[in-house]
């Protein structure tokens, strides 16, 4: 799929991988929708790659079709959807306080699954009614895992499970939505120079570099967004999880 001219949306556009996502396919010639639960930062996004921007809650059904309708009306029918959106909230399952809040896990599970669910459903139900290009293809679908779905450590049952869960969708949502010319693929980062790693101590960010074996350092988001790209100009890729990790596998804790 040449993404020129093409309408796209990018949850979590705001910052990290999202952002850097919703530049590569502005730069590339596509038509950008940047969702974002913070309005600003999708809005700077936005203007600085010529997009549009929603404020937008995955986790709710009413904000998402609301952002969808927006990026609707700007662009036309999304062909392209890459979810980003998702958070990262670290906790044992019996800690020093006791057992973790469930709350705490469901929200988790609820943003960085059941919110990706929510946009591949509404999304892929816009590209079905699309006329297919010429090769056959109606749009392609790019969810947000980890290298937690497989290497999950201690502190990260709550992540890896709602990672493990987006790296699972792929298949059974590619195998549904053949019939329709739409594919369904996973990227699963390693260690990411994002906020999410922000602030940590120099001490722990050495501990990640020195893990990756080649290159040796942190992945940067605009290697993520290549491999974005990448996926949605090859058709042979559909139905898995690409890890994008330098080769590390994350120890026990």
């Amino acid at each position: 799929m040449n993404v020129n001219g093409l309408a796209a949306i990018v949850t979590g556009g705001g910052s990290g991988l999202g952002q850097a996502t919703a530049r590569a396919l502005a730069k590339a010639g596509a038509k950008v929708a940047v969702f974002d639960i913070n309005a600003a930062a999708a809005e700077a996004t936005a203007k600085e790659i010529g997009g549009v921007f929603a404020a937008c809650d995955v986790t709710d059904e009413a904000s998402t079709l609301a952002a969808l309708a927006q990026a609707r009306d700007a662009h036309g029918p999304a062909r392209i959807a890459v979810s980003c959106a998702g958070v990262v909230t670290p906790g044992k399952v019996v800690g020093r306080k006791g057992p973790m809040p469930l709350e705490t896990f469901a929200r988790v599970i609820q943003v960085n699954l059941v919110g990706t669910f929510n946009v591949m459903r509404l999304a892929a139900a816009d590209m079905a009614g699309l006329e297919p290009l010429a090769d056959g293809e109606r749009g392609v679908i790019v969810n947000t895992a980890s290298i937690a779905a497989w290497d999950g450590q201690v502190g990260q049952c709550a992540y890896a499970s709602s990672k493990g869960g987006v790296a699972a969708l792929s298949l059974p949502a590619a195998r549904e939505f053949a019939p329709l010319g739409i594919r369904v693929m996973a990227v699963a980062p390693g260690y990411m120079e994002t906020p999410m790693l922000a602030g940590m101590p120099d001490e722990v960010m050495d501990n990640l570099v020195a893990s990756t074996l080649f290159p040796h350092r942190l992945g940067r988001p605009e290697e993520f967004a290549k491999m974005v790209l990448a996926i949605c100009d090859n058709p042979m890729l559909n139905g898995s999880a690409i890890r994008l990790d330098g080769a590390v596998r994350m120890p026990p804790q």
